[in-house]
This record gives structure tokens, C-alpha cells and sequence, in this order.
């Protein structure tokens, strides 16, 4: 089971860090990805990053957006500076073994204006 932090409400220009745990035998060895979906809008990628710690974000996030992982802690981090009231969304960690596909609970974040 994967386990987000809870859901936050911050200022725009506000950052926040978002954390997704999940059990050592589904997270070992894969990638982890961050999904958002705002209402009335298609889940849209905000950022993944390999076992190994290569990662990869959408064009329109990476100067704002970054993503880490404690392999030790079997966690993962999305950290989001700047936000946007564009950026509020449910956000949702994801873990793709082929087969079978594991998702966190979902985390909404809201930004105020």
C-alpha cells in the first residue's frame, strides 16, 4: 500500500513538499511517478524518477518542480516551489510494474490566490 502525506492548502508563491511511501517489495527497483489531475482535466505527468535517480519532468514543471527519493526510507519526494493556483490538482504517486500498477491514495492541493 502506498501511503501520500496529507492534503495541504498553501498561498500562491507558497512551496510544498509531497511525500509518497510505499513497501520496499513494489518500490525496489522501479521507477515512481507523480500524476495530477484537476477537475474536469486529464491526469497529466508533473514528474518521475528511476530506482537508480534519474528523473524526468515535463518542460512547463522543471523550473519549479523537482523530485527525490530516500531509498533507505522506501519514499519519495515531489518538492513544488512557486505554486500557481493552476497547480491545484490531486496529486498521485504511481508505480508501474507492467503487470500490475500501484497508486497512492491522492493528495489534494489547493493554491489561493
Amino acid at each position: 500500500q502506498m501511503v501520500e502525506s496529507g492534503d495541504a492548502l498553501v498561498q500562491a508563491g507558497g512551496s510544498l513538499r509531497l511525500s509518497c511511501a510505499a513497501p520496499a517489495n513494489i518500490l525496489s527497483g522501479h521507477t515512481m511517478s507523480w500524476y495530477r489531475q484537476a477537475p474536469g482535466k486529464v491526469r497529466e505527468l508533473v514528474a518521475e524518477i528511476t530506482y537508480a535517480g534519474a528523473t524526468n519532468i515535463p518542460d512547463s514543471m522543471k523550473d519549479r518542480f523537482t523530485i527525490s527519493r530516500n531509498n533507505t526510507k522506501n519514499t519519495v519526494y515531489l518538492q513544488m516551489n512557486g505554486l500557481k493556483p493552476e497547480d491545484t490538482a490531486t496529486y498521485y504517486c504511481e508505480i508501474n510494474q507492467g503487470p500490475r500498477v500501484y497508486w497512492g491514495q491522492g493528495t489534494l492541493v489547493t493554491v489561493s490566490s
